[in-house]
C-alpha cells in the first residue's frame, strides 16, 4: 500500500506534518478528515525509505515498543476497538518509520489479517515472545491482560539496561580519559624526551622503547596499524560467531569477573519471568521452552533450556535438568520442584524471577564498587609504565654525567 506525506491543519488551525498509508491521495485525504485534520498538501512518498535519508536510520527503539504496548493496553482497557486504537497511537508516534509501520499494521488488519499476522511482518521490532503472547491473546480473548504483561516484561528490560548503563558510566569515562591521556603522552611527550636522550649514546630502557614503538605505529604506520586492528577484530568476530568459537565465548562471558554472574542472573530472570507469564497466558510448555531457548542470547543457557525441554517432552519435569545443568542455585531448583508438586509452576517461576531480580539489582547497585579495584589496578599499571618510560632514561643520564 502506498505511503503519503502530508501537511494539514488541526482543529486549532496549527500546521502538522506527517506520513500515512492509504490506497490513493483521495483515501489519504479522507483519513485525515476522519481524524479532524484539514489537508493542505499530500504527495506520495517512497515505500522503501519514507522520510528517512539512510536506510540505517529506520530503527525502532525498545522504549518506543514499550510506549506503543502501554498505549495499546490503555486504549484496549478503555474498550476502544483495535483499529481505532492503532490509528490513535500512529498519530502520536514521533518516529516516522514506526508511524508508517503502525499504519501498515492497521491497514493489514482492515484487509482481513489478524493482529499477530500483521505483526509477524516486522519481526525485527516485535520479537518471538511478543508475537507468541499476542497469538495467545487472540486465542484466549485476553488481549488487555496479555498486553499489560508484555508491557511489564519490556519495561523491566529497559529498567535493567538503564541501571547497568548508570552503574558503568563512571568507570567507562575514567578508563577512556586515561587512554586519551596515554595517547597524548605517547604522541607528544615521549618523542621529545627521546630526541633529547638520542643525543647521548645510551641504550633507552625497555618501557621507553615500547612507548616509542607505539608512537611509531601511530604516526608512521597508522594506516597499516588500523588495517591490522580491523583484520584482527574481523577474525575475532568471525571466530566467536562460528560453531567452535560461540560456545567458548558464551562460556567465557558467564565466567568473566563480575559481569559473568550478573549476565547469568539477568538471563535466568528473563527466562523465569517470560516462562511464567507465557504459562499464565496459556502457551504450551514446549513452545515456551523453544521461545526462551531462541531468545536466551547465550548458547550455554540455550543448551540447558534444550535439556529441560527434552525432559519435559519425556514427561519428567523441569527441576531435575535444571539441577543437572549447574546454572541454577539449589533454592531455585527447589522452588520449581515444589511448583511441579503443587501445580503452581507459574507462580513459583515468578518467585524465581523476583529472586534473580533482587540479586541482580544488588549487584548492579554495587557494580561501581566491584569495578573500582580492577580499574585502579589498570590505572596504576598504565601510570607506572608512563612514569618509568620518562624517568628511567633520566636516571641513566645522571649515571653518565656523575663524576667518577
Amino acid at each position: 500500500m502506498p505511503t503519503f506525506k502530508y501537511k494539514a491543519r488541526d482543529k486549532f488551525a496549527a500546521l502538522v506534518n506527517g506520513v500515512t498509508v492509504a490506497e490513493s491521495r483521495e483515501d489519504a485525504a479522507k483519513k485525515l478528515k476522519d481524524i479532524g485534520y484539514t489537508p493542505v498538501y499530500i504527495s506520495e512518498a517512497s515505500n522503501q525509505n519514507p522520510n528517512v535519508i539512510f536506510k540505517g536510520f529506520n530503527k525502532v527503539k525498545l522504549e518506543e515498543v514499550a510506549i506503543f504496548t502501554r498505549q495499546l493496553y490503555s486504549l484496549q482497557k478503555a474498550g476502544i476497538p483495535l483499529v481505532p486504537s492503532l490509528e490513535a497511537i500512529a498519530l502520536q508516534t514521533k518516529n516516522p518509520y514506526f508511524k508508517i509501520i503502525i499504519e501498515k499494521i492497521t491497514a493489514d488488519i482492515k484487509g482481513g489479517l489478524s493482529f499477530s499476522q500483521s505483526l509477524e511482518k516486522y519481526s525485527l521490532i516485535f520479537d518471538e515472545v511478543y508475537l507468541s503472547m499476542v497469538k495467545s491473546a487472540e486465542a484466549s480473548g485476553k488481549l488487555v491482560e496479555i498486553l499489560e504483561r508484555l508491557s511489564s516484561i519490556i519495561e523491566q528490560e529497559i529498567d535493567t539496561k538503564s541501571r547497568i548503563q548508570a552503574a558503568t558510566r563512571y568507570p567507562i569515562i575514567a578508563f577512556v580519559s586515561l587512554c586519551l591521556g596515554f595517547l597524548v603522552v605517547v604522541t607528544f611527550v615521549i618523542p621529545r624526551f627521546a630526541s633529547i636522550y638520542g643525543q647521548f649514546k645510551t641504550i633507552l630502557p625497555l618501557p621507553t622503547r615500547i612507548l616509542l614503538a607505539i608512537n611509531l605505529a601511530i604516526q608512521k604506520f597508522w594506516l597499516l596499524s588500523a588495517i591490522t586492528i580491523g583484520i584482527l577484530v574481523f577474525l575475532f568476530l568471525r571466530f566467536i560467531n562460528s560453531k567452535t568459537g560461540r560456545p567458548l565465548w558464551d562460556n567465557l562471558k558467564l565466567k568473566i569477573f563480575i559481569f559473568g554472574p550478573l549476565l547469568s542472573m539477568l538471563i535466568m530472570s528473563r527466562f523465569a519471568r517470560i516462562m511464567a507469564i507465557l504459562l499464565k497466558s496459556g502457551v504450551p510448555i514446549l513452545e515456551i521452552l523453544d521461545l526462551t531457548k531462541a531468545t536466551s542470547g547465550n548458547i550455554i543457557i540455550a543448551r540447558a533450556i534444550e535439556n529441560i525441554r527434552e525432559s519435559v517432552k519425556q514427561g519428567k519435569g523441569l527441576s531435575e535438568p535444571m539441577k543437572v545443568s549447574g546454572l541454577f542455585p539449589p533454592i531455585v531448583v527447589q522452588m520449581v520442584a515444589i511448583g511441579e508438586q503443587t501445580g503452581k509452576v507459574d507462580e513459583l517461576l515468578l518467585g524465581v524471577a523476583d529472586y534473580y531480580d533482587r540479586e541482580s539489582s544488588y549487584m548492579i547497585k554495587n557494580l561501581t564498587t566491584y569495578i573500582e579495584p580492577l580499574l585502579i589496578f589498570v590505572l596504576a599499571i598504565m601510570v607506572l609504565v608512563m612514569a618509568l618510560a620518562i624517568f628511567m632514561p633520566m636516571w641513566n643520564l645522571i649515571r653518565v654525567f656523575r663524576p667518577s
